[in-house]
């Protein structure tokens, strides 16, 4: 861990999820992301460096907790003093149903891990947000199934770190994907939409208007966000983070 950061106070975001929170959109956004000192990433390797969007064959492709992580700034919200920092534990093509998220598995224990050593940088770090995309792997997942785990570790980490009302976001899928698969997508949506409205200091965001890659550019890519749909994400969760919060 570095030294160099033990003096900074963070505001952590943490960032959770599959392929979509783990950024897969390409193409032209209509705000570009300027990378800024006080908007930093802590990585699976526990390294910080600043937030920058990922480079695929020499072309950006996006991230909506940079997005979230501007507005908040923009908001005036980020203190004197104090810098965002934004956990990426996302791993694209995961879930609960292959036993990737649940209270026993590894990016469970590696998610809860990177944020217990980013909170030990320094005693006023404080964590604001957990920011949430996936279930696309869990398609087809009943309701309830779906809303057991999702609620059992939202409340694990709120438990964890004794912050009981912890803002939590999550979002619907690319809804060209979706729509294609809407009989098993239906129930697991449903089931994220249960989280939401059960464990209370929480949000389900809609995307119906945001599109995907496929959409953006005929790629064929209908199950990612396009890179300016991933900014347009970001700020919806923002928007639905101070309804929670009521900043």
């Amino acid at each position: 861990m570095p030294n160099k950061f033990a003096n900074e106070k963070f505001d952590i975001i943490l960032q959770g999820g599959q392929s979509n929170a783990e950024g897969c959109g390409m193409g032209p956004v209509d705000d570009e992301f300027v990378p800024d000192d006080e908007i930093l990433y802590f990585n699976g390797d526990k390294t910080i460096t600043r937030a920058e969007e990922r480079c695929w064959d020499g072309n950006a492709v996006g991230d909506f907790a940079i997005s979230f992580a501007s507005q908040y700034k923009s908001a005036g919200l980020l203190d004197d003093g104090r810098k965002l920092l934004i956990i990426r534990s996302a791993v694209g093509g995961t879930g609960f149903v292959d036993k990737r998220w649940g209270m026993k598995d590894d990016l469970y224990l590696r998610m809860m891990e990177m944020t217990r050593a980013s909170l030990a940088l320094n005693p006023e770090n404080r964590l604001i947000v957990f920011l949430w995309h996936q279930g696309e792997t869990d398609n087809g997942t009943p309701a309830a199934i779906h809303s057991a785990h999702l609620s059992g570790l939202v409340n694990s980490v709120r438990g964890e770190f004794g912050l009981p009302h912890l803002p939590f976001i999550a979002g619907d899928f690319v809804h060209e994907w979706k729509w294609a698969n809407i009989a098993p997508c239906e129930p697991t949506v449903n089931g994220i939409i249960d989280t939401c409205c059960d464990i209370g200091h929480a949000r389900f965001v809609l995307t119906d208007t945001l599109q995907s890659n496929n959409e953006k550019h005929g790629n064929g890519d209908n199950i990612h966000f396009s890179r300016d749909a991933l900014r347009l994400l970001g700020i919806r969760y923002f928007n639905a983070y101070r309804a929670i919060t009521g900043k």
